[in-house]
């Protein structure tokens, strides 16, 4: 291969990405790569309290999930240098699309799981699962060496602003609100770790750099052209 797009998530457990240290183990190998993308995710952030973040923002993992995702960048970051190839990172949100499991709101909106009450929400970021690959392949040929890019959409919601507009696309129930000690009690901890980070992530370098023309540039318009 002479450009590599590396997707695979660490396994669960530890604070590193063994799977990104064999691939790389590999890549050490052989002359012929040129370019190199990594998609990592948008928790590497941490919480920033609804502040706007740049790809040149301080990362403060709060998860192991997230800093086990720290590792595998560092280890990209380190190879780009060391055998001079091209390395850009992407730094992903929520993807949502109507063929990935769980790629909609819809089954949350079913089951009616609570989301926070107005005082406690958090912002959210996705990203199309189109506009993702769209932005993948762009990386692999126009990202400028060892550059982050944010990859998400134009969207400013909060969490519970973005399910209930969902709700009101697919004519549903919207969720109840509720208080985050009383979240605290009911929801699951993965659930609950996204509603402890509140950021509005900038994708200014996505468009201007890779040129990337979203296709669908808000959930809403995504949303819009999915299967109920």
């Amino acid at each position: 291969a002479t450009r590599v797009l590396h997707l695979a998530p660490p396994p669960g457990g530890g604070g590193q990405d063994p799977r990104t240290q064999a691939l790389l183990q590999v890549l050490r190998r052989r002359s012929s790569v040129q370019s190199l993308v990594y998609g990592s995710t948008s928790g590497v952030y941490g919480d920033c309290q609804g502040e706007v973040v740049t790809e040149g923002r301080a990362l403060n993992a709060a998860t192991a999930r997230a800093q086990r995702r720290i590792d595998a960048e560092q280890r990209i970051r380190h190879f780009g240098r060391a055998a001079k190839v091209p390395v850009n990172i992407l730094r992903i949100p929520g993807i949502y699309a109507p063929d990935r499991e769980g790629g909609t709101p819809r089954e949350r909106l079913l089951k009616g799981t609570p989301v926070l009450q107005a005082s406690d929400d958090v912002y959210t970021n996705h990203i199309h699962a189109d506009d993702l690959a769209r932005a993948c392949l762009a990386a692999l040929w126009r990202g400028r060496p060892g550059r982050v890019y944010n990859v998400n959409d134009d969207t400013c919601l909060k969490m519970g602003d973005y399910f209930d507009m969902a709700a009101d696309l697919y004519g549903l129930p919207r969720p109840p609100r509720v208080p985050r000690d009383t979240a605290t009690a009911q929801l699951p901890l993965m659930l609950l770790s996204f509603m402890n980070e509140s950021r509005r992530m900038d994708n200014t370098r996505l468009k201007a750099e890779l040129r990337v023309a979203l296709r669908y540039a808000t959930v809403a318009q995504g949303l819009r052209v999915m299967p109920a």
